[in-house]
């Protein structure tokens, strides 16, 4: 039930870890990304194929990405959340496009399957698992913006 408030604090807590790992993957800080898994969580994309058991592990495969991966938009869609008391599972749905640096691209749609630990420092990942459902491997017809320009702040970044 939706009135309990720490039911609601778990799922707000679930869904922005969601979100920290969204970001962490676009904005390339894959020391976030392990910081967001258990010790010895897991993340496992079969269809690439990869499994990765552990932190370390899971910053080592995000920091070879650079060099194959051009680069990657992805938007996560909610799904649900399962509560259990100190554990949770969960779905969230993705919408994915990237080149890689080979010139093949893809638009996918996937689907995480999630188990979820609290711990001292808040909800953390104890597994991944990225399911692609739909691939498009078409040529993307765009093109990666290089220099964005910041016109309210006349910063380039």
């Amino acid at each position: 039930m939706m009135t309990d408030f720490r039911v609601i604090a778990d799922r707000v807590e679930i869904e922005a870890l969601r979100g920290e790992f969204t970001d962490a993957v676009m904005m390339r800080d894959y020391d976030h990304v392990a910081s967001l898994f258990a010790p010895e969580g897991a993340l496992r994309m079969p269809n690439i194929p990869v499994e990765l058991t552990g932190q370390a592990a899971i910053r080592a495969w995000g920091e070879r990405v650079p060099a194959f991966v051009e680069f990657l938009v992805r938007t996560t869609h909610p799904g649900v959340i399962r509560l259990d008391g100190d554990l949770a599972s969960g779905r969230s749905y993705m919408q994915e496009l990237g080149r890689g640096r080979d010139g093949r691209s893809e638009i996918n749609y996937a689907i995480y399957q999630d188990r979820y630990q609290r711990t001292s420092a808040g909800w953390k990942f104890t597994e991944r698992v990225y399911e692609v459902r739909y691939r498009d491997r078409s040529p993307l017809a765009g093109a990666a913006a290089g220099m964005l320009v910041d016109r309210s702040a006349g910063d380039v970044s």
